[in-house]
């Protein structure tokens, strides 16, 4: 992963992309519907928000979460009491496992982050065993479902730069497609899930805003001239009701397979 995404504080990633990550996540989790009793591997789990819904809706043997990121690591393990769950520093690309020790791989999230895509895939396909289940959901970024969106393309007509996720294309459903078939999985599937947030009134999504590791510092230097320029844009873009609450869409592309028996 890249080090123009300061993924470091847990509790504000929490607010700005947590909450968003449980949306799909949810969704994610019913369609592919696994067994209880399975063991676990949360591939770029971040503070946790994923882990935590495997937790309580699958009822798992095991549940191992891998990320770069101490500091989110950290918010992960303040989340959990039980044993069955553990978190480990390492690369995506790189996996700190032996072979055949997991019965199913997610990457939620994550797979524009990834350098090499491919091997990532292909390291979640070593850990995991005959049978089990190789899964991912990612925001479509070329596709402009990225729940920020708005914010982003506002920020960049401003002349105000916005870290680019190293593989964003590779969050495309026919890319995502292409690294299961090379990766030998079989019985692949596809899905995009459409998931809606509501904010109670703009500050409350401007808050949000401010705890996003990749533009927080960025609109933390803007002028207050500039400021106030976005903040009356986001305004005409985003849809208040009646209540003055903000609610919208953002889109996942998803992917399931599973290993030869």
């Amino acid at each position: 992963m890249t080090d123009k995404f300061n993924f470091s504080n847990g509790a504000t990633y929490e607010r700005y992309m947590g909450k968003w990550s449980q949306l799909v996540g949810e969704a994610f989790l019913d369609w592919v519907a696994p067994k209880t009793g399975l063991r676990w591997l949360d591939v770029g789990c971040g503070n946790g928000a994923f882990t935590d819904m495997v937790v309580e809706r699958c009822m798992p043997a095991s549940v191992m979460g891998i990320d770069p990121s101490e500091g989110q690591l950290a918010y992960a393990r303040s989340r959990f009491e039980s044993n069955i769950v553990q978190f480990h520093q390492g690369d995506a690309m790189a996996q700190p496992f032996s072979d055949n020790t997991f019965d199913v791989a997610v990457m939620p999230l994550v797979i524009f982050f990834v350098p090499d895509p491919a091997k990532g895939i292909s390291e979640m396909v070593r850990v995991v065993c005959p049978g089990g289940i190789v899964s991912a959901y990612a925001w479509d970024m070329v596709g402009g479902g990225f729940p920020y969106e708005s914010l982003f393309v506002e920020m960049r007509a401003m002349g105000t730069s916005v870290p680019i996720e190293p593989s964003r294309e590779a969050s495309r459903i026919d890319l995502m497609h292409g690294f299961w078939v090379g990766a030998s999985l079989v019985e692949i599937e596809s899905r995009v899930f459409n998931v809606k947030r509501t904010f109670n009134d703009f500050n409350d999504y401007w808050t949000t805003v401010l705890g996003s590791p990749s533009v927080g510092s960025k609109l933390a230097e803007m002028s207050s001239d500039n400021i106030a320029i976005l903040k009356k844009q986001m305004r005409s873009r985003l849809p208040v009701d009646s209540a003055g609450q903000i609610t919208y869409n953002a889109r996942a592309n998803a992917i399931k397979g599973r290993l030869p028996s």
